[in-house]
């Protein structure tokens, strides 16, 4: 678990400016409500500094949507992480999702999907939600911005199907928790395949601190331009930061993570000269 002002201190060791942050998808909305409490206190205490995306169960019907307007009129920029696994439903459950996905929509928030791969080693918290079922999500979906997590489950090189490049058009993905999943080479590999403007850079912190992560892409051949996307382009345009580009070098805004009560997601300005 981790608190503000350990992501705080995170993020002035690191050289971390802003970070989008996000709870766990509890099953009990009653959890979700509190978490958020949270986090929007988090949010006033420290300004400009954490953005917060809600946590909420969609299977709690109305509750929800009401908890959902309440959280995205103090500020906070959509919803995350959703987990299937732990909240029990399943991505391809558009019923389930409908009312949830299209209130995220219509205000222009994003969804923050926890996504697993259907192969490899097991891990705690790594889920049946797979590429497949990201596919049906975003089909249904389709004018909903989406972030996959952790590379999305490999979705990405999925992409390399037409269809499935259509379909994912307002899809992107995170990179939380890269090491413990990919080689480096993943970095250039998915920029290769979707494009570097539709990779947010992640960490999954406290598991995982940034420059851990900034490590392993400063170590692929990425260009300056494509890195600058990556590492704060993108977010600042998902999440409408009109500041963006206006600060000197030494303040640009660079993505990165975000607080799931005790791991991190998205968005980040980096205080170094990069």
């Amino acid at each position: 678990m981790a608190t503000a002002e350990d992501l705080i201190e995170a993020m002035d060791r690191d050289g971390v400016d802003c970070s989008v942050v996000c709870g766990f998808g509890w099953s009990d909305l009653s959890l979700c409500i509190e978490q958020n409490d949270y986090t929007l206190e988090s949010m006033a205490r420290f300004p400009n500094r954490i953005i917060g995306l809600a946590s909420l169960q969609p299977a709690a019907g109305k509750p929800a949507l009401q908890e959902l307007e309440r959280c995205m009129r103090l500020g906070m920029r959509g919803v995350g992480e959703l987990m299937p696994d732990s909240q029990g439903y399943s991505l391809s459950d558009t019923a389930l999702l409908t009312p949830v996905a299209e209130a995220v929509a219509s205000r222009g928030g994003l969804m923050l999907l926890h996504v697993s791969e259907p192969v490899g080693h097991l891990y705690p918290g790594k889920g049946t939600a797979f590429p497949e079922d990201v596919y049906h999500f975003v089909q249904a979906f389709p004018q909903l911005t989406v972030v996959c997590a952790h590379w999305g489950g490999g979705f990405p090189f999925y992409e390399l199907m037409p269809e499935v490049a259509a379909a994912a058009r307002n899809v992107y993905y995170d990179t939380a928790a890269s090491p413990f999943l990919y080689r480096p080479q993943v970095f250039s590999t998915v920029a290769s395949v979707v494009g570097a403007s539709k990779i947010l850079f992640a960490t999954d912190f406290p598991l995982v601190r940034p420059s851990v992560v900034l490590k392993q892409l400063d170590s692929q051949p990425l260009s300056p331009e494509a890195k600058e996307m990556i590492t704060g382009g993108n977010a600042a345009r998902l999440l409408g930061l009109s500041t963006y580009g206006q600060h000197s070098e030494a303040e640009a805004l660079r993505p990165e993570e975000g607080i799931r009560n005790g791991e991190h997601s998205s968005l980040h300005r980096h205080r170094d000269v990069r």
